[in-house]
């Protein structure tokens, strides 16, 4: 009887490991099964941008856009159809009778809606267009510092802004409204780093400075703006380089596309369209 007991103490410990273990398995797979995965949290917005100072929009389920703050409490109302990002404390709306104004950060209408068309503030003036198509410039206190007399007219960068004359050519007013920059260009844009990009009557592209001195010749098919020095230019055989400030090539034109720099590197795309990144010498790092 004693040696009948001791055999079957022998065989329990010799088993229960394996027991145990099976136990254990089909726990963890209980456990497993019981865990499903959650589906992610569905947001109640249709949109939601970047924050401006402070604020993102957001678009309702009902096509209406309005502001949420940093803890994503609405703090302006979804009524608005468009609206755009704050610049300047003022974000530009449009009512549902297709005037543009704008509204302060508490939401509150910041002066009458009048504007057949406007853009956002930039510099501290926004672009607005009155009913007979002709734009000017009102200042965060909607007055109209700079009166509708432009048939087009863009936002104001580091000081100035190009309009169009009656003769479909380009220059660059100050914000007072004085022409500083002779109306001759084809087409023009903004200024980033003291230079725009301007284009003349051939169709060829080149950089002039705020005295509107070129200081690369209009002989580029495409450029993009000014960045840390350098801007990415296109020659007529279709590559892409980069030229300093002085109009200088200073990274031959060898790539199917280019960016502009940030933090001392660049995007380019070679001759096979694989992208890289090089430094300001035209070196590949990445």
């Amino acid at each position: 009887m004693k040696q009948r007991i001791i055999l079957s103490v022998i065989a329990f410990a010799l088993l229960a490991p394996s027991a145990w273990a099976q136990t254990e398995k089909v726990t963890r797979q209980s456990s497993h099964q019981t865990a499903k995965p959650q589906p992610p949290k569905k947001s109640r917005w249709q949109y939601q941008g970047d924050f401006h100072e402070d604020l993102a929009l957001v678009e309702d389920a009902n096509g209406k856009w309005g502001f949420i703050d940093k803890t994503g409490k609405l703090v302006i109302p979804c009524q608005w159809k468009p609206a755009w990002n704050f610049h300047n404390g003022l974000a530009l709306v449009k009512d549902d009778n297709g005037k543009y104004g704008f509204i302060d950060k508490m939401g509150k209408v910041a002066f009458p809606f009048q504007w057949k068309h406007a853009h956002d503030f930039s510099d501290g003036l926004a672009m607005v267009e009155d009913d007979d198509g002709k734009r000017g410039y009102i200042d965060t206190t909607g007055k109209l510092v700079i009166p509708c007399q432009w048939k087009d007219a863009f936002p104001f960068y580091e000081g100035l802004a190009y309009v169009m004359d009656d003769n479909r050519k380009y220059g660059y007013i100050d914000k007072t409204g004085t022409l500083v920059i002779p109306y001759k260009w084809k087409k023009a844009s903004y200024f980033s780093e003291g230079l725009a990009e301007v284009t003349d009557d051939h169709w060829k592209k080149g950089f002039i400075d705020k005295t509107g001195t070129l200081v690369s010749s209009c002989q580029w098919e495409s450029v993009w703006p000014f960045r840390e020095g350098l801007a990415p230019v296109k020659d007529a055989n279709d590559k892409w380089g980069y030229i300093d400030k002085t109009g200088a090539v200073v990274i031959p034109c060898q790539w199917k596309f280019a960016m502009n720099f940030h933090n001392g590197l660049a995007e380019v795309d070679d001759a096979n369209g694989k992208r890289h990144k090089i430094n300001k010498q035209g070196e590949i790092v990445k």
